[in-house]
Parts: C-alpha cells; sequence; structure tokens
C-alpha cells in the first residue's frame, strides 16, 4: 500500500514538474544581403512571435515582437523567442520590403534575407 502511494506521487511530481517545465527556444540571427550580395546597413528587422504551439505561461507575459536594426554586416541578433512559426519583415530604404513566415524549432538559426531592387512604378494612364 505505501509502495503505490509512493509511485503515485512521484507520478504526479514527474508530470508537474515536466507541465512546467520552460518552453524550447531558438537564437535567431538575421542576415540582410542586397541582390549583389552586399550586407544591408541599418535596415529594419521586425520578428513576430506568431504562436501555434500551446504552453502553461503561468501570468508570465512572453515579448512576442521585437524591432531591430541590422549592423555594419548585415547582422540583426534576436534575444531568445520561444520555438514555432515566426514572421520576419525587413524593411530598408533603397530595396523591396521582405516578409515571410518561418518555422524555427532548433537552438540556434540563422535566417538569410535577399533585398531585390525596388520596382520601376506602373501606371495605367500612360
Amino acid at each position: 500500500m505505501e509502495f503505490r502511494l509512493l509511485s503515485a506521487a512521484v507520478l504526479t511530481l514527474t508530470f508537474t514538474c515536466v507541465a512546467f517545465a520552460a518552453p524550447p527556444m531558438t537564437k535567431i540571427t538575421v542576415e540582410v544581403k542586397a541582390w549583389d550580395d552586399k550586407p544591408v546597413d541599418r535596415a529594419s528587422v521586425i520578428v513576430t512571435f506568431l504562436g501555434n504551439r500551446n504552453y502553461l505561461k503561468l501570468g508570465k507575459k512572453e515579448k512576442v515582437q521585437y524591432e531591430l536594426k541590422t549592423n555594419q554586416e548585415g547582422h540583426a541578433k534576436i534575444p531568445p523567442i520561444t520555438q514555432g512559426d515566426i514572421k520576419v519583415q525587413v524593411i530598408a530604404k533603397g530595396y523591396q520590403t521582405f516578409g515571410q513566415v518561418f518555422q524555427v524549432d532548433e537552438e540556434e538559426r540563422t535566417i538569410e534575407v535577399k533585398l531585390n531592387p525596388p520596382q520601376q512604378p506602373y501606371s495605367a494612364h500612360q
């Protein structure tokens, strides 16, 4: 009888520890280059966590969006973010805006972004 009670207590404690474990996190680096492979300095990088994974938050509010600028090498390092789907947007003067959703499920990830030159304006009134 004592063995069953002890087993039940250990099993309950194990499930409780698993439920309250921290969700897996990912360190993300966004590498921004122009179409000619030159790094883009001071590009705005917006990374938004879209969710799609259910974790127990325990009243802790998680930051779900980061806004950064690239350095001279064209890199923007995002603080650790919960694994799942993220949306990356890059805006830089003189380039087309970039936006794409990525699935991140590893400890570290480098996302390479190539920016295209701006499109020529088009008018239907020519």
